[in-house]
C-alpha cells in the first residue's frame, strides 16, 4: 500500500477548491475538501492531515480563528490561499502561525512549489538535521522513509497503515525522546482525543507486531509505563 501525503483543502468556492483539488491530485497527493469552519475542525480531527490549504473568507468563521486554534495543538503545516492581498492580512495570519501566504488569483506551479516546501520543513522542525538532510531516520535495520512514507526492516516494507505511519513517524522525528500519550493523541488526532488513548494502543499493538521480531520485548519503540513511548536513538 502507498501512503501519500494527505492534504485538506478548506475552501468554500466549489471553482477554486475543484481546482487546487485536480492540481494536487494529479501531482501525487491525496486531497479532501471542507468547506467552512466547523467541517475543517472536524476533517483535521479525524483524518490528520499532512498539511492545510486555507482560504480566510469561510461562510461560518475568519480563517484567521482556525490558524489560531490548529495552531495551538499541532505544527501540522498551514497555507493560506487568499484574495486578500494587504500585506497587513499577510503579517496577521503569519503572525498566528500559518506558514506561508499565496494570493489569489495563483499559478499551479507556485502552489505546489510552496506545498513541496511546507511539507519538506516538518522533517527539520524538531532540529534533527541529519533527517531533514537525508529524508530518512535509519536506527540498525529499522528505516522510516520520510520521502516516500514508508517503514523497512532490513529492505523491506513493513506496510504499515496511514495512523501506523504517522504514530512511527512522529516518534522517529523525536527519537530518543519520550512522548507522551496525551502529545501523540493532540497531535494526530486533536485536542477532543486527549485522556483517551486506546486507538493509540491498539495502533501501536499492531505497529509491534510488523516491526519487531519479539512484540512483548521491543527493540525500537519502547514503553514509558504510564507515560508513553520512546524510539531508540538513531544510528
Amino acid at each position: 500500500m502507498t501512503i501519500k501525503d494527505k492534504i485538506l483543502v478548506v475552501e468554500d468556492e466549489k471553482t477554486i477548491s475543484g481546482l487546487i483539488k485536480a492540481i494536487l491530485t494529479a501531482n501525487g497527493y491525496d486531497v479532501i475538501v471542507a468547506t467552512s469552519g466547523s467541517e475543517a475542525f472536524s476533517m483535521i480531527s479525524s483524518h490528520c492531515p499532512d498539511l492545510v490549504v486555507l482560504d480566510l473568507g469561510l461562510p461560518d468563521m475568519d480563517g484567521m480563528e482556525i490558524i489560531e486554534t490548529v495552531r495551538s495543538w499541532t505544527s501540522m503545516p498551514i497555507i493560506v490561499v487568499s484574495a486578500r492581498s494587504y500585506e497587513r492580512d499577510k503579517v496577521q495570519a503569519l503572525d498566528k502561525g500559518a506558514d506561508d501566504y499565496v494570493t489569489k488569483p495563483f499559478s499551479p506551479a507556485e502552489l505546489l512549489a510552496r506545498v513541496r516546501v511546507a511539507i519538506r520543513h516538518t522533517r527539520s522542525g524538531l532540529g534533527n538535521e541529519a533527517l531533514s538532510n537525508s529524508g530518512k531516520f535509519t536506527a540498525g535495520d529499522l528505516t522510516i522513509d520520510y520521502d516516500k512514507h514508508q517503514v523497512l526492516i532490513a529492505g523491506e516494507n513493513c506496510r504499515l497503515t496511514q495512523n501506523e505511519y504517522k504514530i512511527v513517524a512522529l516518534l522517529g522525528k523525536c527519537a530518543g525522546k519520550v512522548l507522551t500519550y496525551d502529545f501523540i493523541m493532540k497531535e494526530l488526532w486533536g485536542p477532543q482525543s486527549k485522556g483517551n488513548n486506546q486507538i493509540l494502543r491498539v495502533n501501536m499493538a499492531n505497529i509491534r507486531r510488523k516491526i519487531e521480531k519479539n512484540p512483548a520485548e521491543p527493540h525500537y519503540i519502547f514503553t514509558e509505563v504510564g507515560v508513553g513511548y520512546r524510539m531508540i536513538e538513531g544510528d
